[in-house]
């Protein structure tokens, strides 16, 4: 039997850090700390709710980062 694969580790990160930053310093902030998957969303999107690991998500309005999660 094929063994059960361990997800790669995320970084050790607070994700609200990154609210009232623009969008695009969040975005190399958050890639330059080792997160793999940054996703930017306007307010109110419609998104999938399954768990990534090593994804940092960004609701973004005016430029800024108004909201930030993990996963």
């Amino acid at each position: 039997m094929a063994s059960i694969p361990s997800p790669s580790a995320q970084p050790d990160d607070d994700a609200d850090a990154y609210v009232g930053l623009s969008a695009e310093d969040a975005e190399q902030q958050a890639r330059e700390r080792g997160w793999t998957t940054v996703r930017a969303l306007p307010p109110g999107s419609i998104i999938t709710m399954e768990y990534l690991v090593g994804r940092l998500n960004f609701e973004v309005e005016g430029g800024a980062v108004k909201r930030c999660w993990v996963g």
